[in-house]
């Protein structure tokens, strides 16, 4: 689930486990949600951002909608099976997308990796691009070589480092990837 929170946005994740919590039970995992009850579950206050997250999740084969979808018998909404994680990757590699993030493929089946991957996601007041620069400041990139990866300016990636620092409470590159790393290890 780690992994797949670095490809959602913040919005993107509440909806998206939010409709599985709600269809984890159903042998399909398709259920009607209307927009109201989609509010309801994620605190999202405004049509336009629901129907904005919807849209985003249906780009990165999260969700899926439409006649593909068995129609379960429910009260009005559309209706939308939500894949598992694992399904999702797989269904973005047969798309012919890459299933993770560029800035942890390749090193998401290392134990070590997951333990900081799952320390900087589960740090909740992270944006996905912090988490994502904190990620890659921990295999050594410098702002530059993160920008590029990103497809970011080097000032951008310097405002998003600036902010995980302060948010995990240190003053150094160093210090990060020290936090991240021995936190790991004590748990």
């Amino acid at each position: 689930m780690a992994l797949l929170a670095l490809t959602h946005t913040r919005a993107e994740h509440g909806l998206y486990e939010a409709m599985l919590a709600e269809t984890r039970s159903k042998e399909s995992r398709a259920a009607s949600f209307s927009t109201r009850r989609l509010m309801e579950l994620t605190g999202l206050t405004s049509y336009s951002t629901v129907r904005r997250t919807l849209r985003g999740l249906l780009r990165k084969l999260s969700i899926e909608s439409g006649e593909n979808v068995p129609t379960p018998r429910s009260s009005g909404g559309a209706t939308f099976r939500v894949y598992g994680p694992e399904e999702i990757f797989s269904r973005r590699l047969a798309a012919g997308r890459d299933p993770y993030p560029e800035d942890v493929g390749g090193f998401e089946r290392r134990a070590a990796f997951t333990s900081v991957l799952k320390r900087v996601v589960g740090k909740s007041d992270l944006s996905r691009r912090e988490a994502q620069v904190a990620l890659l400041c921990t295999r050594g990139l410098t702002n530059a070589e993160i920008g590029r990866r990103l497809g970011v300016k080097e000032q951008t990636v310097k405002f998003h480092m600036r902010h995980a620092l302060i948010k995990f409470g240190v003053r150094r590159r160093a210090e990060l990837i020290s936090h991240l790393l021995t936190q790991f290890e004590l748990e």
